[in-house]
């Protein structure tokens, strides 16, 4: 099962993955991390609202909720990655020549989530359940400025993980590009919604980062104290 399949799968997703983002919120022991280690929180919620918006269609007493809960659907999905990720590598970031290159990327991503949300209010978006997968058809959009923003929307929120200086990142980048590929290659036309579930599961590699981070901080402070006893004595 995966969590983009089916209502109760994507509600069983929800729940694994918000646990994995409270573990991780756990193990920020820097300012700088919180808005990378909110990751999986946000994920975890946006299968939460695909979990109802799964619910909704196979009830058609809820049908009122539908338009809502496919809005806010596609918020998370389009509009908030493209600024979330390069925004959270740009926090951690502390060489200068990185930086410069991380805020390019989240002006690019700004813009797609601009284009994103002129989308959202210009047209309109039916979802359709077929093939075990939820189809978002975005009604009259522009296909050619759609294909450009895709571009960008996928190097926005990718390509900060291998410009970032912080160690483990390009594993994540690596897993995410092979997350992206296969769904485009096996689900193409269910990318919105079957690309969110790979990328979800990426956040156990978050947690990992920056647990990994956390048992050098401890290290480098032990070593720290240890040396300022020594010149001490």
């Amino acid at each position: 099962l995966s969590m983009c399949f089916s209502a109760g799968a994507s509600f069983v997703g929800g729940v694994v993955i918000s646990a994995i983002g409270v573990a991780t919120i756990i193990k920020v022991h820097k300012p700088s991390q919180i808005i990378f280690a909110s990751i999986p929180l946000f994920f975890g919620f946006q299968q939460f609202v695909e979990g109802f918006l799964w619910y909704i269609m196979q009830h058609p007493e809820f049908a009122e909720y539908q338009s809502t809960f496919t809005i806010a659907f596609m918020i998370m999905a389009q509009v908030f990655w493209p600024m979330m990720i390069p925004l959270a590598v740009l926090f951690m970031e502390t060489n200068r020549k990185k930086k410069k290159a991380l805020w390019a990327l989240l002006a690019a991503g700004l813009s797609v989530s601009f284009f994103y949300i002129y989308c959202l209010l210009t047209f309109r978006v039916i979802p359709e359940i077929s093939g075990y997968h939820i189809y978002y058809n975005v009604q009259n959009n522009p296909k050619v400025l759609s294909i450009i923003a895709f571009g960008l929307y996928l190097i926005t929120s990718i390509t900060p993980l291998f410009v970032s200086s912080i160690k483990k990142t390009h594993l994540l980048g690596i897993l995410m590009s092979l997350s992206c590929l296969i769904t485009i290659i096996f689900f193409t036309q269910y990318l919105t919604s079957v690309w969110c579930f790979f990328a979800a599961l990426i956040s156990a590699v978050i947690y990992w980062i920056l647990t990994v981070s956390k048992r050098k901080y401890k290290i480098d402070k032990l070593y720290y104290s240890a040396h300022r006893f020594e010149i001490n004595v």
